[in-house]
């Protein structure tokens, strides 16, 4: 035999050639877990960027209680891989399993809760997520990447549907049981430690995790104050964490170990080699001002593109002029920490990016003294034994943090106590020795203006053309074009003026359908506003921007409302608050995550050019001007007030709405003489005695998830002292409670009808939409209650033409509760002493209530302009010569 890559072997007269080619390994499989924040995005692409013969990305999860909301990070995803040409890579989301009170996982948990709050369903509190601010700055700038996600993305097949969605665990398993797996965590830990815990055997298989968070040694560089400055107050200064808005309670952990310390730890012990990148390490390497110069110079490709407007309009928008200092390579550098460990069998001695070094590091997850029980800890508060056989006394049996302003945890005149989430060294056993990274090493070019070696690699695979995006969304088109409709001069709009004030529910989406199909001489609807205290969250505004240019109306203005109902806000935190009633909103299927995608069908509607943009100047407080100012989302006050303006001085408005009354009570509390401006107020809400004649259920309410409360409805629950404030106000206020509903539900029957007709887009689209919610209240009792969010279509129709469907007006005095106790809030009782007389609809005529409102819905007139986006693709693929 000739030591040679081919030899020959001779049998009788048979001479047979045998080629022996080099060893080739197979390439790493990677599965990444994200909670789709911006750096978490360029850490993905860096993943993509990579040479498939080596690194095979080929599944991700998300990490669903952190910094983006499920229903638009998926879809996020979805575009990021149908850009880059991986639609094989597998994305799983959410899931409707629970955790039973012993300690048993069903399947498919969705994790939307940490895992000490899990219980049977996805409805739970913010204990940890409250620390992420919802707005601006926060999840809703997550959710639109600033709004550039909408705008630069091209948009595939894929996406999120009701029922059909894989979920986070199927796709973990899935991904793990094909073979050794390289886990990289770039969120909380929920999903991956309910998967070790569910599934034990599935550790063998993988070979090694790597985790972005904690915070070891750190120590944080924001909130110094100058040398020499002794009126400076230092806040975050030196604290081992990054919680900017927790120093009062927690200085010590970081945001992806705190928004599950319990499922840090059991993947931290879970006895799998783990190298843990922390603010330790990314707190060296910032983005600076030469890797944003040079990235924006070498825009060659388009993933490099979307990366370089993220991080421009994120720093036009910092909060401060320190954003050079201040924004870090989180996830980005974690990933290349994770690629170099890959490629060099995980030794920390030959890592390209990182000094790495062995540690004992364990994960606090509750507070001393271990052992007591004060109602904080569900793992042991009221039990016989305590959940998943936990140790009494132990590590896990002291003071969970509930919230940023616990009590226990807060110190008069000093930074909290309250340790939860702390990645903490230690000597003794209760450690795990795992690789640590410590610093971001140097960059070897002298050539470079870049300062780190991972700042350089990841600059130059980003304009790389290799594993390159084919397009984004203009580019996707050989003739895009961007056009805003609007009415001509011969509308006519002589009806009364109206803002429509909606949560962007099912039903308020189909209410604004009616409302832009009913004829401008019987209403003249001249804005909107939107809240994200009830049954969606905030990007969602896309949805309405969408359907206005659909309807041609893209002169009608929207405005963005408050994130918090009223005394939930923390005073002294300004951007983050509790979440007491909005909790009772399903997480998964059939709340916010099917709001927040309209059940999948969101990506059916033409793309409005216009959007939520993080855009802002000055001239409304801005720290200075960003790129486009004029592009800035307006908020609610703001659009109501234009509107008042450019009326006559003395004219009056009508308001509709359709979820919590927060935006009408700031406005109330805002501008006290505005009341006179409001000649009516149409409440959708609030319950009387809806169901005196119904065997069915002698229940008031429809507060499902809340079975101690049977009285209130959830509009008026979800914000009841903004109801209290606005109905015992001297409005002129009809209320259209669960009363009328019961009476006048848009029913199977509806849909039958609808379905003959058809006439027009929009009804096509309505009917779509009620056809699913029937066939899914078939499928899963989690959606049986969907029939009752179609109210605001019926207040809809009462404000147009209440004598049409013969509605029964009825004066009654009521009293809003309002006590902050959840068993009583939000009860609208009668009170025939001390209530406020408003009007209420008693009833309607179901029939006429569904010939009115399909008459409108299939009528010809105001019909839609652009059908849907599939129209809109093939507008954009044929140019007009």
């Amino acid at each position: 035999m000739l030591p040679l890559q081919a030899a020959a072997l001779t049998f009788g007269w048979a001479i047979f050639s045998i080629a022996i080619l080099p060893c080739t390994a197979a390439p790493k499989g990677i599965l990444v877990d994200t909670d789709v924040d911006s750096d978490d995005v360029f850490a993905i692409l860096y993943l993509l960027k990579q040479n498939s013969s080596e690194i095979n990305l080929k599944a991700i999860t998300i990490s669903s209680n952190a910094w983006s909301n499920p229903g638009h990070s998926v879809n996020h995803i979805y575009d990021i891989l149908y850009m880059m040409g991986r639609d094989d890579i597998l994305l799983g989301v959410g899931g409707e399993g629970g955790i039973t009170f012993g300690g048993s996982f069903l399947p498919n948990v969705g994790g939307y809760l940490p895992l000490i709050d899990q219980g049977l369903s996805t409805v739970g509190g913010c204990r940890y997520r409250q620390s992420i601010p919802p707005g601006s700055g926060g999840i809703l700038d997550t959710d639109t990447m600033y709004g550039l996600r909408k705008q630069f993305l091209p948009q595939g097949e894929r996406h999120y549907e009701p029922m059909k969605q894989p979920t986070s665990q199927e796709v973990m398993l899935k991904a793990l049981s094909s073979g050794p797996t390289i886990v990289i965590l770039l969120g909380s830990h929920t999903n991956f430690a309910t998967l070790l815990l569910s599934h034990p055997e599935i550790k063998q298989n993988v070979e090694h995790i790597y985790i972005m968070g904690g915070g070891v040694n750190s120590s944080n560089p924001e909130g110094c104050c100058p040398k020499g400055n002794k009126s400076c107050i230092p806040t975050e200064c030196g604290d081992r964490g990054n919680l900017f808005d927790a120093v009062d309670s927690n200085p010590w952990a970081e945001f992806n170990i705190f928004s599950d310390p319990f499922a840090a730890y059991q993947v931290l012990h879970s006895g799998i080699p783990i190298t843990l990148v922390p603010l330790d390490a990314t707190n060296t390497i910032p983005v600076t001002k030469e890797f944003l110069s040079e990235l924006e110079e070498n825009q060659y490709t388009f993933e490099a593109q979307y990366v370089y407007r993220t991080l421009k309009i994120i720093h036009d928008t910092w909060f401060n002029d320190q954003f050079f200092q201040s924004f870090y390579m989180w996830d980005s550098f974690t990933s290349g920490v994770a690629v170099s460990g890959i490629l060099n069998d995980h030794n920390i001695e030959k890592n390209d990016f990182a000094v790495i070094s062995l540690k004992n590091i364990t994960v606090v997850t509750s507070n001393k003294p271990y052992g007591i029980e004060d109602g904080s800890n569900p793992f042991f508060d009221n039990r016989a034994v305590s959940k998943f056989h936990l140790q009494k006394g132990g590590v896990h049996s002291g003071h969970v943090q509930i919230g940023l302003q616990d009590p226990f945890c807060l110190v008069l005149n000093g930074k909290g106590k309250c340790m939860d989430g702390y990645t903490m060294e230690t000597s003794g056993t209760q450690g795990t020795r795992i690789q640590v990274a410590q610093r971001a090493k140097p960059s070897l070019d002298p050539h470079s203006n870049l300062q780190f070696s991972f700042s350089k690699t990841f600059l130059e695979k980003l304009k790389s053309r290799e594993n390159s995006a084919r397009y984004n969304f203009q580019t996707q088109f050989a003739c895009y074009r961007e056009i805003l409709y609007k009415p001509g001069p011969q509308r006519r709009t002589s009806g009364k003026p109206v803002v429509f004030d909606m949560d962007m529910s099912p039903g308020d989406f189909i209410a604004l359908f009616y409302l832009l199909k009913t004829p401008g001489t019987v209403i003249d609807l001249k804005a909107i506003t939107v809240t994200s205290t009830g049954w969606a969250n905030a990007a969602t505004i896309d949805i309405v921007y969408d359907i206005l240019h659909m309807m041609g109306r893209d002169d009608i203005p929207v405005g963005l409302g408050e994130f918090f109902a009223l005394d939930q806000v923390y005073p002294s935190l300004k951007t983050i608050g509790d979440c007491k009633y909005r909790q009772s909103i399903p997480n998964g299927a059939g709340g916010l995550i099917d709001s927040d995608t309209l059940f999948g069908l969101a990506r059916d509607l033409p793309r409005s050019p216009r959007r939520y943009t993080a855009e802002n100047s000055v001239k409304y407080g801005a720290p200075r001007n960003t790129d486009h100012p004029e592009l800035r989302q307006p908020k609610a006050q703001e659009v109501i007030n234009d509107v008042l303006n450019a009326l006559d001085k003395n004219a009056t408005v009508t308001v509709l709405t359709g979820g919590p009354l927060t935006n009408i009570a700031m406005l109330l509390a805002s501008f006290p003489t505005i009341k006179s401006r409001i000649k009516e107020l149409y409440v959708t809400g609030g319950s009387i005695n809806p169901r005196k004649n119904s065997k069915a259920n002698k229940k008031l309410g429809n507060v499902f998830t809340v079975p101690q409360n049977s009285k209130a409805e959830f509009n008026a629950f979800l914000d009841p002292k903004a109801a209290k404030m606005v109905l015992e106000s001297d409005l002129n206020v009809t209320l259209i409670p669960l009363d009328a509903l019961y009476s006048g539900p848009l029913s199977a029957v509806s849909i039958k009808r609808s379905e003959s007709i058809k006439n027009t887009p929009e009804e096509a689209f309505v009917h779509h939409l009620l056809l699913k919610i029937e066939q899914l209240q078939l499928r899963s009792p989690a959606y049986s209650h969907m029939e009752q969010l179609t109210g605001e279509v019926l207040a809809a129709a009462v404000m147009v033409n209440g004598p049409k469907i013969k509605s029964k007006l009825k004066a009654v005095p009521i009293h809003v509760m309002a006590t902050g106790d959840i068993h009583t809030d939000g009860w609208t009782k009668v009170d025939n002493s001390h209530g406020h007389l408003i009007h209420y609809v008693e009833t309607v005529d179901s029939h006429h209530f569904e010939a009115e409102f399909l008459e409108v819905l299939s009528a010809k007139s105001q019909t839609a302009v652009i059908a849907s986006f599939a129209e809109q693709k093939r507008l954009w693929s044929t140019c007009n010569t």
